[in-house]
């Protein structure tokens, strides 16, 4: 029959391991919208529900009255520079009539539909990254526009004689109802209204291999006065959480909300509770804002070149916007004013991010270790590079890391090596002064002093690799590039949980076995509630991430090795 201790250790765990299981069991019958709703949820366009299939058809000469969400306040125009006058006249390219409302654009990495009201984009999908790995044919949903959630990106021309804020968002034709992006090729779509004396065409740029869109505004004076308008982006959302909420929900939770750059922070929150009670307003040389979520981001990206009113604010329906408008410029007649910004809607690939825009990349968050966390992505990438496998990676990290911190490990071993040779003597002390526990103190200091050990040194082991294991928690919760990353045999997801808890389990023999080499230090209570601590640790870790779990069993299994190698060198 096996110990007690033992009993209690398997007891534990196994309650653990059975209440994770109801818990998941709830969430994927309770929590989450089944894959399959989740790919076939509807789509609505003006309020109606429509198909991926079928999209609605709208008869154009019939009014639609856009809700004061659609478009910002006017008074944020007010803080714009001195409003710039068009003079010269540019080519506009003319465009065919379509009878559906919705567009859809199929590149190798984006699938997007655009409503010709307003020329919003309602739902995005991203192929390359499906929902699970499972159904990897099933692509994550990022924007969409259904009954349950609104996430699109908005924009127009506002101001004076903006169509777009006039209190109806125009309804564009489109010179197609569908476009297919082939892989190296570029294309446009373009939409066109002529109303109230101007022409406004829309062109929206596809690249095939890029997640940006770029986004081309103009608008032709056909009357005899000046034309005054503005530019706006935006993104409108609900602050519910994402259909399919990627972790455990006992696990961390990544930030979901907005973030813009300014020249006092590079990389400003704006959480929706922040909104609750004042909106934000800042202008800013070029910038870009963004709308934040686990592994993925939608952001419009301003031009460089213009100072833009940047804002965040909740609206009376309830939801939230995150924008900016561009300078107001007059347009004279007969000329042509020209706008331009770019949405990004993709992954939080910080490499690729930083090539757009200035900080922009700053939204893979790492957290207050940061500035340790992005040296340790960068050689794990090195490292994957060349193995071809991101577990494989996390083990050459981990031994770097090892390799680094040696001598500092190597002196902790020998303190605790001399520990274990002088727990005789400390033992007859112990008994000596039962009754006098100051003399106890002196006389175990007096030892210390006299055989150079240090009985803080074995604390030495379990903090050094604790800024590195928080750093690479955060690389692995952040970094898409570990989404549904597999490793070897069962685990198959590196940023999830390992399904059979073999990783953590073995985890919690290392830290045992270290613990047992480990001498004993303090009293009976203290002693007990380090024997404690794997426990504790194998029942927590059964949480985490299993590459976080792998990271942590690799560095045991080499401190076990070393600690084994000091402590007989010394004895």
């Amino acid at each position: 029959m096996l110990p007690p201790e033992v009993m209690r250790v398997l007891l534990l765990i196994g309650l653990a391991a059975t209440g994770y299981m109801l818990i998941q069991a709830w969430n994927e019958d309770y929590m989450q919208l089944p894959i399959a709703e989740y790919a076939e949820s509807p789509l609505v366009a003006g309020g109606t529900a429509v198909s991926d299939e079928q999209p609605a058809i709208v008869d154009i000469d019939q009014p639609i009255t856009a809700g004061a969400s659609d478009v910002p306040d006017a008074e944020i125009l007010e803080t714009a520079n001195e409003v710039a006058t068009v003079t010269e006249t540019r080519a506009d390219a003319g465009t065919g009539l379509a009878a559906a409302r919705l567009i859809t654009v199929v590149t190798p990495t984006l699938k997007v539909w655009i409503d010709r009201l307003g020329g919003d984009v309602v739902r995005v999908q991203l192929p390359k990254y499906p929902v699970s790995s499972k159904t990897p044919d099933v692509p994550y949903l990022l924007m969409e526009n259904s009954g349950d959630h609104t996430y699109v990106a908005q924009s127009g021309l506002m101001g004076k004689d903006g169509l777009d804020g006039s209190g109806e968002r125009p309804l564009y034709e489109a010179d197609t109802a569908a476009l297919e992006v082939a892989a190296g090729e570029e294309k446009t779509l373009t939409l066109q209204i002529e109303k109230a004396g101007q022409r406004v065409t829309k062109t929206f740029s596809f690249d095939a291999d890029s997640y940006v869109v770029g986004v081309d505004l103009k608008l032709m004076n056909l009357g005899t006065v000046p034309l005054e308008a503005a530019l706006f982006a935006q993104i409108k959302r609900d602050n519910k959480p994402p259909i399919i909420e990627e972790g455990f929900s006992f696990g961390p939770r990544s930030y979901l909300g907005g973030a813009l750059t300014t020249p006092e922070e590079r990389y400003l929150k704006v959480d929706f509770d922040d909104l609750d009670d004042a909106a934000l307003r800042r202008t800013v040389d070029g910038g870009w804002i963004a709308l934040l979520q686990h592994y993925f981001v939608g952001a419009w990206i301003a031009s460089p070149e213009e100072s833009n009113n940047f804002f965040a604010q909740k609206r009376n329906d309830g939801h939230y916007v995150f924008g900016y408008t561009a300078p107001k410029k007059s347009v004279l007649p007969g000329a042509t004013g020209h706008w331009q910004t770019s949405l990004y809607t993709g992954p939080k690939d910080q490499h690729q991010l930083d090539q757009l825009a200035p900080n922009l990349g700053l939204t893979v968050d790492y957290g207050f270790l940061w500035w340790l966390a992005v040296p340790l992505f960068d050689v794990l990438t090195w490292f994957h590079d060349w193995v071809g496998n991101w577990g494989l990676a996390i083990v050459l990290l981990t031994v770097l890391v090892k390799i680094v911190l040696y001598p500092l490990f190597n002196m902790s071993y020998k303190s605790m090596a001399k520990l274990r040779k002088v727990a005789p003597e400390l033992k007859a002390l112990q008994e000596r002064h039962a009754d006098d526990r100051q003399k106890l103190s002196q006389e175990m200091m007096k030892l210390y002093q006299k055989e150079g050990a240090n009985p803080l040194g074995g604390c030495l082991p379990m903090l050094l690799p604790m800024p590195v294991f928080l750093a690479l928690y955060w690389v692995l919760w952040e970094s898409v590039e570990l989404r549904q990353a597999p490793f070897l045999l069962w685990v198959q997801d590196l940023s999830a949980m390992d399904p059979y808890f073999v990783l953590p389990l073995l985890m919690g023999g290392t830290m045992f076995l270290q613990q047992m080499m480990a001498p004993a230090m303090g009293d009976p209570m203290q002693q007990r509630m380090m024997k404690l601590m794997p426990v504790i640790f194998t029942v927590m870790f059964l949480f985490f991430p299993a590459g976080l779990v792998l990271y942590w069993l690799v560095n045991n299994v080499l401190s076990v090795a070393q600690q084994w190698y000091v402590t007989r060198s010394v004895l």
